[in-house]
């Protein structure tokens, strides 16, 4: 069997398509292989197909044996009796004879001597080359059992801090309301104590009407004013400011009510006339 190289084909047409494939900037390989094969298309259509090459002598002898034998019981013995010891035998459906590849050395691979090396690259390609994610990894958990495991030892700890709070403070019950004796200073509940010292400032009209209302209007117009719609920190700080700036205002106002008023409601220092704190339990 004729080599590659040995291969005949149209040398006007292996020049005209070399020079065509260059000039469109084709890697030289490349152009040289579709150039030898267009060579010899272009050789095979002007002359025809080239004949097969006759089988060897010993296969020709081979092939009356196994035709007389009868049947492919005979053929497949004739044709075993053939093939070398460690040889891998292929034979054909409904042929006689036996194609033989010589047994494996175990050795890498080589190219024959004066033939150029043939290089091949395989490519990794990622995941998101080939399917699309629609979020990030990681970004859920699932409420049982992470968050429910999370919420039960937060349950554990604030209970064993309640029972550690309740036997070191004392906080007994007080007498029974007495109309006629106003407690001094008379504070509201915690959760009313940021209007209360707002009172201290402003007209009851301004602190108690016009800031709330104020504040609530800014709370549901806060969605509409920041339309991001990432969950990250980090791309909400318009957000996390404008909350900030609202816990931090009531906080103020409702530690200053309830540990630095005292007497009518007057500001006191600790570390003043009056050393201890006007705090309530």
């Amino acid at each position: 069997m004729a080599t590659r190289e040995e291969t005949p084909m149209d040398q006007a047409v292996f020049d005209k398509t070399m020079e065509t494939e260059l000039g469109k900037g084709t890697d030289r390989r490349v152009a040289e292989g579709r150039a030898r094969a267009a060579g010899v298309r272009a050789y095979r259509k002007a002359h025809g197909e080239p004949e097969r090459e006759a089988k060897p002598a010993e296969e020709r002898s081979h092939a009356p044996a196994a035709s007389a034998a009868g049947g492919d019981g005979g053929a497949a013995a004739a044709g075993a009796a053939q093939v070398p010891a460690g040889a891998v035998a292929y034979a054909a459906p409904g042929a006689a004879a036996v194609r033989t590849a010589p047994p494996p050395t175990g050795k890498v691979p080589a190219p024959k001597p004066g033939a150029p090396d043939k290089h091949r690259l395989l490519a990794l390609v990622a995941p998101e080359g080939i399917q699309r994610v629609e979020r990030e990894q990681g970004d859920r958990i699932n409420v049982f059992p992470h968050l429910l495991m999370e919420e039960f030892v937060s349950l554990l700890v604030m209970s064993a801090f309640l029972i550690v709070f309740s036997t070191f403070v004392n906080a007994p019950l007080r007498e029974l309301a007495n109309p006629n004796l106003t407690p001094n200073p008379s504070k509201a509940p915690w959760y009313f104590l940021g209007l209360q010292e707002l009172l201290r400032y402003f007209h009851p009209q301004i602190a108690g009407v016009i800031v709330p209302t104020l504040i609530l209007v800014g709370l549901m117009a806060v969605p509409y004013v920041d339309r991001n719609p990432s969950t990250k920190p980090g791309d909400r700080k318009l957000a996390i400011t404008l909350f900030t700036m609202l816990f931090m205002f009531g906080a103020v106002l409702t530690m200053a009510g309830s540990f630095f008023r005292g007497p009518s409601f007057n500001w006191i220092w600790p570390w003043g006339q009056h050393t201890s704190l006007f705090f309530d339990l």
